[in-house]
């Protein structure tokens, strides 16, 4: 008799919305410094990344069945290590290794997958997007939204655990597949001059880029 799959309790949202909150407290110092191909070097420190996500995943989902359930929280926690490091790694590479905010972190690990979340982080203006400086309020209620849409993932994760070995290939797969997002949300956003907007720090990304980067991802994605 198979495994029952477990419901996803309000609770549990609330629950990786305070780990997001917790996670982004803390940016990650880069271990890069500025690099004369800083688009080059991001790739290498991408394609690394990968590796290491997909290897980190695919291994805590080994764990059949409730054991498995177990492991999902600490598998996102685990890959959200990984790709932040990478973000701050790519920002080094790309001379801005001293100024990755909260916001910036947050807008790079979950535009791909929260895109609606991570809109009151963006401002655009004209044609660029301005990662702007938000308020501590404005932060949790992003991350509440973060957290509500990992949630349904962390459904998928439970499912795919319930299959031995494939499932765990699968989970890293997926994995891979996220921190390749992220790494280009990266890249777009730190591979540039730094600018200012408005009286405050900003990073602006320029929209036909990100633009360009949803439609090869919804070719990818076969949509």
């Amino acid at each position: 008799m198979p495994a029952p799959v477990p419901a996803i309790p309000a609770p549990q949202a609330r629950t990786i919305a305070q780990h997001i909150l917790d996670f982004v407290a803390e940016v990650p110092a880069s271990r890069e410094h500025p690099h004369a191909h800083p688009r080059r070097r991001s790739e290498v420190i991408a394609r690394l990344a990968r590796r290491k996500a997909f290897v980190a995943s695919s291994s805590l989902a080994l764990p059949p069945g409730p054991l498995g359930w177990l492991t999902v929280l600490p598998e996102l926690v685990a890959i959200w290590k990984i790709q932040a490091q990478m973000v701050a790694d790519i920002a080094g590479a790309c001379g801005r290794r001293t100024t990755v905010t909260r916001e910036q972190m947050m807008y790079c690990l979950f535009r791909h997958a929260a895109s609606q979340a991570v809109r009151d982080l963006v401002v655009r203006t004209s044609q660029r997007w301005a990662v702007q400086t938000a308020t501590t309020h404005a932060v949790q209620r992003v991350a509440e939204r973060i957290g509500i849409k990992l949630s349904h993932r962390t459904l998928g994760s439970s499912l795919a655990r319930m299959v031995p070995v494939a499932g765990a290939f699968g989970v890293g797969t997926y994995a891979w597949y996220d921190t390749r997002q992220v790494a280009r949300t990266a890249i777009a956003m730190f591979c540039r001059e730094p600018e200012t907007a408005s009286g405050f720090q900003t990073t602006e990304v320029r929209a036909q880029r990100v633009e360009r980067d949803r439609a090869q991802d919804a070719r990818e994605a076969g949509l």
